[in-house]
């Protein structure tokens, strides 16, 4: 393959993602692992200023992050590729259902790491036996910055929101990556097609977005609902609505979506038993029912304490007494994440005689401080 020329590299870059689009890709671009511009000097500032909150994974392989060849050193291009989730409703619509949850988009079907990286395989090998080239795959879990690739690949660019944002499919890609030792020719990079709007950045019910292009991950909605561990700050929990895991204002406003279809990899549809539930049902889950309800989905490794939490907050949103019936059970939950935003929600739907009698109770039984906090400000 070394002795190819610029027509045949050409050629096999059109062979590739003939192929790749063949494996049910929609989206293909190249490009070299050092084309990602003041992406690492944007991370560096990212981190420098804690906006990754508790994520220390961001932290620790920050270096390879900023020069991906400190990843793989003998990698000559990268192979950027991307999967169309186009939702068939608007992700915005129920968020005005109260007694439902909103889930985000990507995470109401199978988990994307599961199906795209088989097929990543599939083109990778291909290119092996095609070329002797060495290879390797990645989607998500390297310490790759796969939206600056996506964007020096032609994919789309990155958004005031951060996002990678395309042209034909809008905020809707999910993206995986073949590096190699092959030497490539590179595509254009994406220009950025923004321009004055900044309706991802008004939409923010947290305002994570410091100014354009700049996010605060420990303001971020998907932060907190996913990644965080401890006791939500109070300042959050009424902007989450029915958000319990993940948000989709910011990508579901984006005009370019008036371009976006709906996704049609089969392996990659929604699961209705998941798709806006209610939260009553859901408020229920123990262990072995939530690991048995979002088997095989993103939201398994989130865990049941983290995502009942969630539940309470939007239970508190509400505005409905009726599901005081799933909280009151949850004020004794073995979690103590749980039994304060379950507090935190009581205070929000009880009377306040029917607080004042449960508060003294609870408090003579509660051992976690944070917990006594939130009773203790029920009543004031």
């Amino acid at each position: 393959m070394t002795t190819r020329t610029n027509t045949n590299l050409d050629k096999f870059k059109q062979a590739i993602s003939e192929h790749a689009l063949e494996e049910g890709f929609d989206v293909v671009g190249f490009t070299r692992p050092n084309n990602i511009g003041r992406a690492g000097q944007h991370l560096k500032d990212f981190l420098d200023r804690g906006q990754h909150g508790t994520m220390a994974w961001l932290e620790d392989r920050a270096s390879e992050r900023a020069h991906p060849n400190k990843l793989w050193p003998d990698a000559r291009s990268v192979i950027a590729l991307g999967v169309n989730y186009g939702p068939d409703i608007d992700p915005l619509a129920v968020l005005s259902e109260n007694n439902r949850a909103a889930i985000s988009v990507y995470a109401s079907r199978k988990d994307y790491h599961d199906v795209i990286k088989k097929r990543l395989k599939t083109v990778a090998r291909w290119i092996h036996q095609s070329t002797d080239a060495d290879v390797k795959v990645f989607i998500d879990t390297a310490p790759l910055m796969e939206k600056p690739l996506s964007a020096a690949a032609g994919l789309g660019w990155q958004g005031k929101h951060t996002n990678l944002v395309s042209r034909e499919f809008g905020s809707w890609l999910f993206l995986g990556f073949i590096l190699t030792t092959l030497e490539l020719p590179p595509d254009e990079a994406h220009t950025d097609r923004c321009g004055d709007c900044q309706k991802c950045l008004d939409i923010c019910p947290t305002r994570a977005f410091p100014s354009p292009y700049q996010l605060d991950a420990r303001r971020c909605i998907s932060y907190l609902t996913i990644e965080y561990k401890g006791h939500i700050p109070e300042e959050f929990r009424e902007p989450m609505g029915n958000r319990i895991y993940g948000c989709d204002d910011c990508l579901a406003v984006c005009p370019w979506n008036k371009f976006a279809q709906q996704g049609k990899m089969a392996a990659l549809a929604p699961r209705d038993e998941i798709t806006a539930p209610y939260l009553a049902q859901l408020a229920r889950l123990d262990d072995t029912a939530f690991r048995k309800l979002f088997t095989g989905t993103p939201i398994k490794r989130t865990g049941r304490d983290r995502f009942v939490r969630n539940v309470m907050i939007a239970i508190g949103n509400s505005g409905n007494p009726d599901l005081l019936t799933e909280v009151e059970p949850r004020l004794s939950d073995p979690s103590a994440v749980v039994r304060a935003m379950a507090v935190w929600a009581f205070g929000k739907l009880a009377p306040i005689d029917v607080i004042q009698k449960k508060k003294q109770k609870a408090c003579a039984e509660e051992s976690d401080q944070a917990v006594l906090d939130e009773w203790q400000v029920l009543d004031r």
